[in-house]
């Protein structure tokens, strides 16, 4: 990928932070802060990506994940803070971390009048790739995506899952070690989803290659090692899914009212007689509780009438999320109109 970022005048480099082996961290973030002039899109990130994890990014609208990765893609400079990949800053060392990184955007980037083959050789060109090295490298990264026998086939002949992973290899061309996905399985229907995060979990074990992956999807940000959930710019948790929802504790018990006023008064009688802390949520009351399914008897016998409906659950990401900001992952406007992109 050739971005178009003009590096700046005065050219500046400070030593990369280290980690315990001596080496940079694949991603390091250093109170990373965007202002879009009045709109704090990031607000003084800092985290680092460790060597061949898959490391999500999860966030709803606004939650400043699609900021993050342009950043990281080079394609934007931060206001303040530091993001380096490898050891180089985005900023001021663009054409060194273009050469550490591999970009799989949301949209697509492939000519679909081209064969696959052609694709690729053209973006080996951008990394200064040609000859039988070139040849080897289209050969080797189609091999890795199964694609390898449709090699001579147009783009546009593809199913969607196929040209996701033409994508793939596309930005495995030049062996990174940094693999950046905004949003991968997109449009993708479920088969071809898990065809995405086989690939992805066979370069992390196999290459050793770190992968970063946007996503608003609670059910794939499962599939990732670690995860930085964002809103509104901050980083509210960070940790592995089964350690963040472990946190959480207990089960997760949600009431359904006949309106938001009921279940305002469902959450203060509860708060009242049990002494707890229960979340209105819309026409919902939720709680965490130890053994729930006896719990959620009681409430009912204490307040007949005001409950319509009861769901006791294992704690989710979502769940974390709620705990963490106080509210839903997703508004009432974007459920019912399905418009959840950041």
């Amino acid at each position: 990928m050739m971005a178009s970022v003009q590096e700046p005048a005065v050219y500046r480099t400070s030593p990369a932070p280290q980690n315990s082996a001596g080496a940079a961290p694949p991603i390091a973030l250093s109170q990373l802060t965007h202002d879009y002039g009045g709109r704090l899109a990031l607000d003084h990130l800092s985290f680092e990506v460790r060597p061949a994890e898959i490391f999500g990014l999860l966030g709803p609208n606004g939650s400043g994940k699609t900021t993050l990765f342009r950043i990281l893609s080079t394609l934007m400079v931060p206001t303040n803070g530091t993001a380096r990949i490898q050891g180089f800053d985005v900023a001021h060392e663009p054409n060194r971390v273009r050469q550490q990184i591999g970009i799989v955007f949301q949209a697509r980037s492939l000519d679909i009048k081209l064969t696959v083959g052609e694709n690729l050789r053209h973006q080996g060109h951008l990394y200064g790739l040609k000859g039988a090295t070139l040849k080897r490298r289209i050969s080797e990264v189609l091999s890795r995506v199964g694609l390898l026998d449709r090699i001579r086939d147009s783009v546009e002949t593809l199913s969607g899952g196929m040209q996701r992973r033409v994508e793939l290899a596309k930005g495995l061309i030049h062996s990174p070690s940094v693999l950046l996905l905004d949003e991968p399985s997109t449009g993708l229907d479920p088969g071809a989803r898990r065809d995405v995060w086989q690939y992805l979990k066979m370069l992390r074990d196999e290459e050793g290659v770190t992968v970063l992956v946007t996503t608003h999807l609670m059910e794939e940000a499962e599939h990732c090692d670690r995860l930085a959930i964002l809103n509104q710019g901050k980083l509210v948790a960070l940790g592995s899914p089964s350690d963040l929802k472990s946190e959480i504790g207990g089960d997760v018990v949600i009431f359904e009212t006949t309106s938001a006023s009921d279940a305002q008064e469902l959450a203060e009688k509860i708060a009242n007689r049990f002494l707890l802390a229960p979340s209105a949520l819309g026409n919902t009351v939720r709680l965490e509780r130890e053994q729930g399914h006896k719990f959620v008897t009681e409430v009912v016998e204490a307040f007949p009438g005001l409950v319509q409906g009861i769901s006791v659950s294992k704690p989710s990401l979502e769940d974390v999320f709620i705990q963490r900001t106080g509210h839903r992952f997703w508004t009432e406007q974007e459920i019912s109109t399905g418009i959840k992109e950041d």
